[in-house]
């Protein structure tokens, strides 16, 4: 089996091209999976059914996973199967008809719009450091970018003139527009700061002052660090800012499959919760400021 894993990983990679993070995802799912059959079902895929699907998510229970891990978990599963069908094994997909119950999603957490002018009027622009760190921050809310897609952004990626950034994710590629004064932010670092710094042959666009590319890590402190400078409550992460930037654009009257297509989401269901978080706000709006309903 752990040959049918490697070569999985190779259609992960070469056909489906998916994101680093879905890459991995998948293959420890997987992998987890397959030690599963092996201690189970006696090291036989074939002889995988229903009910043995059923005890993986009870192990994957007990040993503490959250619904929403297991979901993903067997999404992997059905993936691997559908995989070793194509490859021409002839076996059933046990898990297609397994549904694990779907977990409570809470609603993310997003930042106001005086929230987001103060995290974003917090570097200090006259430094290089802080230069760097407003076209970042800048270019995050603009866009809506993974932190992963934010710190993997080449120089050559960056249209100023025309205002727009090309985003690549695995398979997924898409170019979405910047405003103004993400625009100045971003020329300002690129002619400023950026060449200073970066090595000769660095390509990347944003860069530490060694000249190597931003970390995931490095840019998660430096975000934590100014949102704790301007004293914005809860754990402020590069995701609140993405889901920020969907929400206030449903507010203000984007569609959800403009929103989708931005976001790089696959599905219209992954972005229709930013409507409930919208909604949510004007009920809560409602509740607290209509006379009838405050009377309640």
């Amino acid at each position: 089996m752990y040959k049918m894993l490697e070569d999985y990983k190779k259609y992960l990679q070469n056909e489906l091209e998916v994101s680093k993070s879905t890459y991995d995802a998948y293959v420890r799912d997987v992998n987890i999976f397959i030690n599963y059959v092996d201690i189970s079902v006696s090291h036989n895929i074939h002889n995988v059914t229903v009910d043995n699907i059923e005890g993986f998510s009870n192990y994957l229970e007990k040993n503490g996973k959250t619904p929403a891990t297991i979901n993903r978990c067997l999404a992997s599963v059905r993936s691997f199967y559908k995989f070793l069908k194509i490859s021409g094994l002839e076996i059933n997909n046990p898990a297609k008809s397994y549904h694990y119950k779907k977990s409570v999603r809470k609603l993310p957490e997003i930042l106001t719009n005086n929230d987001v002018d103060k995290l974003l009027g917090s570097p200090d622009i006259s430094t290089p450091k802080g230069c760097r760190d407003k076209a970042m921050l800048e270019l995050l809310y603009a866009t809506g970018m993974r932190v992963s897609e934010l710190i993997e952004l080449n120089i050559e990626d960056v249209n100023i003139k025309n205002g727009f950034v090309c985003c690549n994710s695995g398979s997924n590629s898409r170019i979405i527009p910047i405003y103004k004064t993400a625009k100045k932010a971003l020329k300002d670092y690129m002619l400023r700061v950026q060449p200073y710094y970066s090595t000769d042959d660095n390509e990347a666009l944003f860069i530490n002052m060694n000249g190597t590319r931003l970390t995931r890590q490095g840019f998660w402190k430096i975000l934590k660090k100014y949102a704790d400078e301007v004293g914005l409550k809860g754990d402020i992460t590069p995701h609140t800012v993405r889901h920020s930037f969907a929400a206030h654009l449903v507010e203000n009257g984007a569609s959800l499959d403009d929103v989708k297509e931005m976001l790089g989401h696959s599905d219209v269901a992954s972005t229709q919760i930013y409507a409930q978080i919208v909604n949510n706000r004007f009920k809560n709006v409602y509740n607290r400021c209509h006379p009838k309903a405050k009377s309640v």
